[in-house]
């Protein structure tokens, strides 16, 4: 329903990850007037993913891309609008929730926010400099820049194997550097990783710094056993060691924990009557995009509930 440039929703979903397509898709499905927001292209994480194989349904596996690409139109079959602009605000103001983006404001009855997470930096000096310039948090991005050459991947759990392997296909040398003696990955993939033979491991140690002029030459590691520093030539360096969630733009009055993550109940409300959270963004056992599409189902149909409670 539109008023003026403020424009009034039965629900807006927050983000076009796993959880916010399918939220969007079972909204629409039961004729909400619902609009996803998304600051990039729909997707989140999952457009990162070469090839997902713990994802139900497709025994030889399937890219992140066409799960997205299939999520997205399987969604707008049934009527979902997609509008691409960032989120900057939610404001609560009793039954009605105002959004402010990069381009308007938007009112809603309720929200979904899917907004997932961002990849966590090392914060060590050098990141920043050289993002672009040899450091990547997305091997499926840039890993064919990579060809003939020698990588280093931060990380020790599935993601960083995952893309370690993937980063096969074109460096000469992958490198896996991890600050414990022992990696936190699934054992199919350790036992992969193990049976490559392009790939090194660098345990116990942490990076210290990036170095180079114009692209990355080397890192500076450091043994947490020992303490003692070493110079790593490198031609890139990928980093997967966790994510941040991307809560920034929350009012108060919906609890997070500490870390930023969105408190949950059995239904996914939040602290705010209204206001739902579905996927990475929210406290989790699992983030996962099988119990990210999950969370979008179950949050479409609480949102669905809360409203016809409205009326």
């Amino acid at each position: 329903m539109e008023n003026g440039n403020k424009l009034t929703y039965d629900l807006i979903i927050i983000g076009a990850g796993p959880a916010g397509l399918t939220a969007g898709l079972y909204a629409a499905r039961s004729r909400l007037n619902v609009l996803l927001v998304e600051s990039k292209a729909p997707g989140g994480q999952l457009v990162n993913i070469d090839l997902l194989e713990n994802y139900p349904g497709f025994p030889e596996g399937v890219s992140g891309m066409d799960l997205v690409q299939r999520l997205q139109d399987q969604a707008e079959k049934f009527g979902l609008e997609v509008a691409i602009e960032e989120v900057v605000s939610l404001r609560v103001d009793g039954e009605v929730k105002t959004i402010e983006t990069s381009r308007r404001e938007l009112k809603a009855k309720s929200v979904i926010v899917a907004s997932g997470s961002v990849p966590r930096r090392l914060g060590v000096p050098g990141e920043d400099r050289f993002v672009g310039r040899g450091v990547s948090y997305c091997a499926t991005c840039d890993g064919a820049l990579y060809r003939d050459r020698e990588v280093l991947v931060v990380g020790g759990g599935d993601s960083a194997l995952t893309e370690a392997l993937f980063l096969t296909r074109f460096a000469r040398k992958v490198k896996i550097v991890h600050r414990r003696d022992k990696l936190r990955a699934v054992g199919v993939l350790q036992d992969r990783a193990r049976a490559n033979d392009r790939i090194e491991f660098r345990l116990e140690s942490v990076v210290e710094e990036i170095r180079g002029e114009e692209q990355v030459k080397a890192v500076i590691l450091r043994h947490v056993g020992t303490g003692k520093r070493t110079e790593e030539n490198t031609d890139g360096i990928f980093i997967y060691i966790g994510a941040n969630p991307a809560t920034g733009f929350l009012p108060p009055e919906v609890q997070c924990e500490e870390d930023g993550y969105v408190v949950t109940g059995t239904n996914l409300e939040t602290s705010v009557e209204g206001i739902f959270a579905a996927g990475d963004v929210r406290v989790t056992p699992l983030r996962q995009v099988a119990t990210a599409v999950g969370d979008g189902a179950v949050a479409a149909m609480a949102a669905e509930e809360y409203l016809a409670n409205l009326e």
